[in-house]
């Protein structure tokens, strides 16, 4: 890749990762209307570091009273951020098991531009209902059932097109958890399941033992994490003025797209 392939699909992964419009959406369009290569694991691996540095940067403080409230659970101290902690670690379960198993029948069966298409579409309306029917239920009143319900839905984000974060929101939303609450815990559990992801491609990059140019990796890191950063503050800023119904139109048009790209 050149700097302004690499700048692109960073710029690409650090937006779509937190927006609830389907990064895998976004991944496809430059090979499919620019013909460009496949970024690489090296690639990959960098932006997802990158985005997964700027939510634990973002939501630092909250980790902290989060990780601190987790220990003190074990001693039977109970508070609302053991409870968060729980919350996200029943609520990754779920899909980071199924992701697991089927990664590999994932890969070969839905990653095609039909799926995608349709994912976006019908996955993006779901989430503009669900923002209709909203309740105003707090972040510090989901509970493990809750939470339990979510990550189960959140295994819909396998299939590419879905968007994690989209469909935890839309899971929330539809519990009657407002706005705030539904993003910022889908951030939250974008954490484990992004280390997870990168860990994983880590691994991969390092059985292989191919040689990697540095220097774009490093820029892939940088933008991802910048790009990542300004999205999750903006988004929280501006989410309770413009809704989940602007991001619903916008996939409604980019699925229109994929499928227009699909049929010619």
């Amino acid at each position: 890749m050149d700097i302004t392939q690499v700048i692109i699909l960073a710029l690409i992964q650090g937006l779509t990762e937190f927006l609830p419009i389907s990064s895998s959406a976004h991944l496809i369009l430059p090979s499919q209307l620019l013909g460009w290569p496949d970024q690489g694991l090296a690639f990959d691996v960098a932006v997802h570091v990158g985005t997964l540095c700027a939510v634990v940067l973002y939501f630092i403080v909250d980790l902290w009273k989060m990780l601190l409230g987790w220990f003190k659970s074990f001693t039977g101290k109970h508070s609302a951020h053991s409870q968060l902690a729980w919350a996200v670690i029943l609520a990754t379960i779920p899909a980071g098991a199924v992701g697991y198993l089927l990664s590999d029948w994932i890969e070969a069966w839905l990653r095609s531009a039909i799926v995608i298409a349709i994912a976006t579409c019908v996955f993006g309306l779901l989430l503009g209902w669900s923002d209709r029917v909203r309740g105003r239920r707090t972040l510090m009143q989901l509970n493990i059932v809750h939470a339990l319900f979510i990550g189960v839905v959140q295994i819909l984000a396998l299939i590419p097109g879905t968007s994690r974060s989209g469909i935890t929101m839309t899971a929330a939303l539809m519990l009657g958890f407002d706005r705030q609450a539904a993003a910022r815990f889908s951030f939250l559990l974008s954490i484990p399941l992004i280390a997870a992801a990168g860990g994983l491609k880590g691994v991969q990059l390092y059985q292989m033992g191919t040689s990697t140019e540095w220097e774009l990796i490093g820029m892939g890191f940088a933008t991802s994490f910048v790009a990542a950063l300004v999205c999750i503050h903006l988004f929280l800023r501006i989410l309770d003025k413009i809704g989940m119904w602007p991001f619903v139109i916008y996939r409604l048009m980019l699925g229109t797209v994929l499928l227009a790209l699909f049929w010619n």
